[in-house]
Parts: C-alpha cells; sequence; structure tokens
C-alpha cells in the first residue's frame, strides 16, 4: 500500500511540474510567476511526502519544506545534499493578497529548478517511475 500511495504523490507531484513547464511555454512577460513558485513549492512537498510515505513514515498536514526535509535526512542522509531555498515562503505568500508579493521571473526559473532536482532525485531514490 505504501508503495502505491507514494506512486500517487508523485503523480500530483507532476501535475504541479506540468503546470510550471506549461506556465514557461509563455513569452517571459506572460509567465504567472507566482503560479510557478507556488507550485514548485507544492511539487517539492509533494516528492518529499512521497519519499515518507514510502518508508512508512508519519508527518501530519503541513507545507513547511523544512520539516519535511528534516525527517528524510532522518532516514537517509544524502538529503543533506537537497537545496530547497525559500520554497516554504510559497505555500501561502504568493496566493494572496494579505502578503501581497510577485515573484521575479528569476525566482520563478530557481523556483523550477529546484523541484526539478528535488523530481530527479526522488524518482531515483523511489525507483518510482511515472
Amino acid at each position: 500500500m505504501s508503495r502505491e500511495r507514494a506512486r500517487q504523490w508523485i503523480i500530483k507531484a507532476m501535475e504541479d511540474m506540468r503546470v510550471m513547464e506549461h506556465e514557461f511555454s509563455f513569452s517571459e512577460e506572460d509567465v504567472v510567476t507566482s503560479a510557478v513558485c507556488f507550485h514548485a513549492q507544492q511539487a517539492v512537498e509533494k516528492f518529499l511526502k512521497a519519499f515518507l510515505v514510502l518508508k512508512g513514515v508519519e508527518f501530519g498536514k503541513t507545507h513547511n519544506l523544512e520539516l519535511l526535509l528534516e525527517l528524510c535526512k532522518r532516514l537517509d542522509p544524502e538529503f543533506e545534499r537537497i537545496e530547497i531555498g525559500n520554497l516554504t515562503q510559497y505555500a501561502i505568500e504568493v496566493r494572496y493578497p494579505d502578503e501581497f508579493y510577485i515573484p521575479t521571473l528569476e525566482e520563478a526559473k530557481e523556483a523550477y529548478e529546484i523541484a526539478r532536482k528535488i523530481k530527479d532525485f526522488i524518482l531515483e531514490k523511489t525507483g518510482i517511475r511515472i
């Protein structure tokens, strides 16, 4: 069950990756950078949760990537190489006008690159192919 559940987390993370790739198919001035950053955070969250589910680790309801990464590091020291930058802030900050913030195109590209690297890392770690 845990392998199938991990696979489901990865499928959802891959949807976030596709949304980001779709945004980058537009001209630079048309890219919705806040959407890219939000989906980067979401993808990384889901990739990390997939690994944790596969290992049978409970993590509760959280969007905190630092916490999820710390749980992964306890299971596998290779996670020390993972850089998540400031992705956690994109879970909330870019979604609502209360914390009005629009990331730059560079920030969006960096967020996507972080997500892409973590995707490759997690797919290798889990052996799950979608």
